[in-house]
């Protein structure tokens, strides 16, 4: 899969998981109303996500003690959740690319500070997540 095929699925991935938080369904639940099936790599991280999230969860919640999840913007929320699966979950992804890709995310769809605040909490993820990439 090219960079350029990842980065369509991981926004086709916001999307849905976008959907779910939004109208407080399951993945499951949106991936079954969809008439045609997502990207393979959208599924796989939409489904991660849904099957890791009180981990995901406690991992941003820790990272980001001044925003609880509630307060955070639904989109910000979902690409967190997206890079932050992928930094514990797809060794097979630079940890460089989930954060270019989360930012840019961030950045397209959500305001104008979630980069930075994306970035920052993403960061922060990747030296626990993915100690040995720190050190390199």
């Amino acid at each position: 899969m090219s960079g350029a095929d990842r980065t369509m699925a991981r926004e086709r991935a916001l999307e849905l998981l976008y959907e779910a938080d939004a109208k407080a369904a399951t993945v499951k639940e949106i991936l079954a109303a969809l008439p045609v099936t997502p990207d393979n790599y959208a599924v796989d991280v939409v489904t991660g996500v849904s099957e890791h999230a009180a981990r995901i969860d406690e991992v941003i919640t820790r990272l980001a003690p001044d925003w609880p999840m509630e307060r955070m913007p639904t989109v910000d929320r979902a690409v967190l959740r997206l890079g932050v699966y992928e930094l514990a979950e797809r060794p097979d992804v630079p940890t460089a690319v989930v954060l270019d890709e989360a930012v840019s995310l961030a950045k397209r769809y959500s305001t104008e500070e979630s980069g930075r605040f994306v970035n920052g909490v993403l960061a922060s993820a990747a030296r626990e997540l993915r100690p040995s990439d720190a050190e390199g």
